[in-house]
């Protein structure tokens, strides 16, 4: 995979959607800098979850990716970290009841500081700037000095996200993770009478963990029902950050990028011939690849060759990104596309991207229901080709926001401004996003109960 490759060859290569800095000293010097620091993910975690992805792929687990769309500078604190942890444990124990198997935990964080826009520009009043890219490229506020791109943002990035991984290091194996505080979380949601229907999974769930106790099966006795493995991921987009983070694994003598344990490339920045995909081809991490409405079959077939030339399970994910009501238009093609080459990799379903609107009050959001509609025409269209939908992809906070609409607590159009916080796209909040776990547990238990029935 990196023969003939080094981690600066994509500099040679197309780029879009990255930042033309003013001072080209000034970001030689943070890219020094940055290579001095250690490694924020060490190669014998990436390679530990791309083990868990080669599972993912058998279909012997399940992925549940989630966390902010852009981390934010000025939101970053200890406690949003905490409730959107939370939130994806809860999340990963009601899908680990209906799809009964391990699942895998990726987090957008310690990382997802840049976003790509639609354009490079953006009017306000009359008042044209530049677009704003992630808090590690440019400023949110709307002033001509505040989105000129500054490489130092570079290293605030870095110390943000060190922090950040140190503390969900301490919540995964601290006993915060612990399985029976993660179910009367659960079970505090379901008392609330909009969540009443998913009230009968929650008690299923206490059933199971209490016939385990008695059986001896403990926090005290068991190491993994106080601790869980969790991962972090992003999108590089920002490959100046990301070359300055790359090392060469001591183990192996391979390179793995240091920014985070998953990486992925988005849906504008996926060029066969590309400065995003000549760099992710030659780190040894988990590479996941956006797949929205223009991707071509012979694209996908070149992107799976030049990234996974190996054919490695949990080596390459792909994100199918389509809109509700269009599924079907573009994910079987790209499927048979994927079983001509014989490749293996996990399919995961990201249903907000391609959902998002701008409602009748002016806010961009996305419908609760479009984000579930998306999700179920993905397990439809894999069960009509026989294959296997591996996970779900969100963009969801921890936090009570009011920037999606619908799920049990009804946000309409007109509660959007009351808590609406996104410094880009429209996330889920707790209260949906816990519920969204519900529904598609519900569609993976379906699923399995199929499978049981054909193999009698």
């Amino acid at each position: 995979m990196s023969k003939a490759w080094s981690k600066s060859d994509w500099r040679a290569k197309p780029r879009v959607q990255m930042p033309d800095y003013p001072d080209a000293s000034a970001v030689r010097a943070v890219e020094a800098q940055l290579s001095k620091m250690p490694p924020l993910v060490f190669a014998g975690e990436t390679r530990k979850l791309k083990r868990q992805l080669g599972e993912v792929a058998a279909g012997r687990a399940f992925l549940l990716q989630g966390g902010d769309c852009a981390e934010s500078f000025a939101e970053f604190s200890a406690d949003n970290i905490r409730d959107t942890f939370k939130v994806l444990l809860q999340m990963a124990i009601v899908l680990t009841w209906g799809a009964k198997v391990p699942v895998i935990k990726i987090g957008r964080v310690a990382g997802q500081f840049a976003k790509p826009r639609s354009a490079p520009t953006e009017v306000v009043e009359g008042v044209e700037l530049p677009s704003y890219r992630g808090d590690i490229i440019n400023g949110f506020d709307f002033t001509a000095e505040a989105r000129i791109p500054d490489p130092a943002r570079m290293l605030q990035a870095y110390t943000q996200a060190a922090a950040s991984l140190n503390l969900l290091r301490a919540f995964s194996t601290g006993g915060f993770a612990d399985m029976h505080r993660v179910q009367s979380w659960i079970a505090g949601f379901t008392e609330e009478d909009e969540a009443k229907r998913y009230r009968e999974v929650a008690i299923r769930i206490q059933d199971a963990m209490d016939f385990m106790a008695a059986a001896g099966v403990t926090s005290d006795t068991v190491h993994a029902m106080q601790a869980v493995d969790f991962y972090t991921s992003h999108e590089a987009l920002l490959l100046e950050y990301e070359e300055a983070l790359s090392r060469i694994d001591s183990t192996s003598g391979l390179p793995v990028a240091g920014s985070g344990h998953m990486i992925w490339i988005g849906d504008r920045t996926r060029q066969p011939d590309g400065a995003h995909v000549n760099f992710a081809r030659g780190v040894q991490n988990p590479i996941g690849l956006k797949c929205g409405p223009s991707l071509t079959a012979d694209d996908l077939k070149a992107l799976m060759a030049t990234l996974n030339p190996e054919n490695e399970a949990g080596r390459l994910t792909l994100i199918a990104r389509f809109g509700a009501g269009k599924v079907g238009d573009h994910l079987p093609r790209l499927i048979r596309a994927v079983e001509e080459e014989g490749a293996k990799v996990v399919w995961t379903c990201d249903p907000m991207h391609g959902n998002t609107i701008k409602a009748a009050s002016g806010y961009k959001t996305r419908p609760f229901d479009s984000v579930l509609r998306e999700v179920r025409e993905f397990f439809a269209i894999h069960k009509a080709e026989g294959t296997i939908p591996g996970g779900v992809h969100f963009e969801m906070t921890g936090r009570d926001v009011t920037e999606c609409t619908g799920g049990v607590r009804a946000v309409s159009d007109e509660d959007l401004h009351d808590r609406y916080h996104t410094a880009c796209d429209p996330r889920l909040n707790a209260s949906q996003s816990l519920e969204l776990a519900f529904l598609v547990a519900e569609e993976l238990q379906g699923r399995r109960a199929m499978q049981k029935a054909a193999a009698m």
